[in-house]
């Protein structure tokens, strides 16, 4: 149907966790073609990080529908002749993204329309660049959140032979908010993220400097942002929440854990500090003072190093003596959070307009990944198993049915079982470590 006449656009989004969600749905929003309303209907990935609804509630967007399915069952209702979606946004881990595109890859193929597929990242890329871009290569679109991104996407898939077109400069979906203005009392958020730093002393390190200038600065707020609440599970597996540590510390009485929607938190922020935070970007495109902590280093392991030459990076000890840095506006600018002359507004652009091309397309060219078992025997066939798909995309044998709900019973099992991974993570697991190393 040709995007000028469509009066509303039937969008359908997977997601795997909290953060993916909430990037998925407000990429949809983001991206339609200019006059169009928008369907949104919610698929979540079912497994470690499904969030709850909690989780879902605070993320703060609302869909027209919203369930819970594996990959199969995903590949069965968007693979029906009658599946209404025109766009599809694939907000998931890489390997997932690949499984999904081979699945549809396979359902459509000989169809002369089918649904324009969306994927890209959540926040900062600073780890695992080629494998993560190439398992999401053959979507129509794979946004790139800043020029910087956009320009290493096509560097990595020209580098290996691969059709670059598909790359488009967008920025974060999700920033916004009033620009800052100083709070009263002046208050401190710290941003914790649930898999950086990973080991106890570390978190327990940034914990009590934390805590330590809370008491060098009774007449200041100094919060403790956290991510999820124990047992809850986001992008990453948080083996040793704060909410844990901080049991055993004794913090003063301006120090505080919160949680909520992240653009709320910076509503009351004068400074935000991080190790290396998408929490960051959205404070930089508020102009709220903002600070990359440098205490544990400047690491590829801890992403900070992505923030190298923005003018953000410092110590708690600074911090402590009244540092206030000043982000360079070059690096800000090259990070998409640039916010003058309604560069942000227009950061979608481009995607519109591509896919309201491929909206108008009387064909679609079939999806295409790179990754084929013929490029990637040793590697792609696990992928796709890990989904329960064979080597061409399709379902395997015992894989889950789509045609009936799960019984009470087995609902009640799959929560008992999340929540006995979820507690394998968070206690058993480290206890074997520790036993280990001794």
């Amino acid at each position: 149907m040709p995007a000028s006449t469509t009066k509303s656009l039937r969008v359908a989004v997977l997601a795997d966790s909290d953060t993916r969600w909430k990037w998925g749905s407000l990429t949809a929003s983001r991206v339609r073609p200019a006059g169009s309303d928008i369907r949104l209907d919610g698929f979540l990935l079912r497994g470690r990080a499904t969030p709850t609804a909690r989780q879902l509630e605070e993320v703060g967007v609302r869909a027209d529908s919203l369930r819970e399915v594996t990959a199969v069952e995903f590949l069965r209702e968007l693979g029906r002749e009658d599946s209404p979606y025109d766009v599809v946004v694939l907000a998931l881990v890489g390997g997932a993204v690949q499984a999904v595109l081979h699945g549809l890859a396979r359902a459509w193929d000989g169809r002369p329309r089918r649904p324009v597929v969306v994927t890209g990242y959540v926040g900062v890329v600073y780890e695992k660049l080629a494998d993560g871009l190439l398992l999401r290569h053959g979507a129509d679109l794979v946004l790139a959140n800043s020029r910087q991104d956009a320009d290493r996407f096509r560097e990595v898939y020209e580098g290996v032979g691969a059709d670059a077109g598909s790359v488009t400069e967008v920025a974060l979906p999700f920033l916004g908010g009033a620009a800052y203005q100083e709070n009263d009392p002046y208050t401190v958020v710290f941003a914790a993220q649930p898999s950086v730093p990973e080991n106890r002393k570390d978190r327990t390190y940034l914990l009590d400097r934390l805590i330590r200038h809370a008491r060098l600065h009774p007449d200041r707020e100094v919060l403790l942002k956290l991510r999820s609440k124990p047992g809850e599970h986001t992008t990453h597996i948080e083996e040793l929440p704060y909410q844990k540590l901080v049991q055993k510390a004794d913090p003063p009485a301006n120090f505080r854990l919160v949680y909520g929607h992240m653009g709320e938190v910076l509503d009351r922020t004068d400074l935000l500090v991080t190790i290396s935070s998408t929490a960051a970007l959205e404070s930089l495109h508020r102009r709220i003072p903002t600070v990359v902590l440098t205490d544990l280093g400047v690491r590829e392991a801890l992403g900070n190093h992505h923030f190298v030459g923005s003018g953000c990076l410092a110590s708690w000890d600074r911090l402590d003596e009244g540092y206030r840095p000043v982000p360079d506006p070059a690096w800000v600018a090259r990070q998409g959070v640039a916010a003058e002359g309604g560069a942000y507004e227009k950061a979608f652009d481009a995607a519109r307009t591509r896919i309201t091309e491929l909206l108008e397309a009387d064909k679609l060219p079939p999806l295409a990944p790179y990754y084929t078992p013929r490029t990637a025997p040793g590697y792609l066939p696990g992928i796709l198993a890990r989904h329960h798909l064979g080597p061409d995309g399709s379902p395997l044998p015992g894989a889950p049915a789509a045609d009936r709900e799960p019984s009470p019973v087995r609902q009640i099992v799959r929560r008992a079982a999340r929540g006995a991974y979820r507690h394998g993570v968070q206690r058993v697991a480290p206890v074997i470590r520790r036993m280990g190393d001794l």
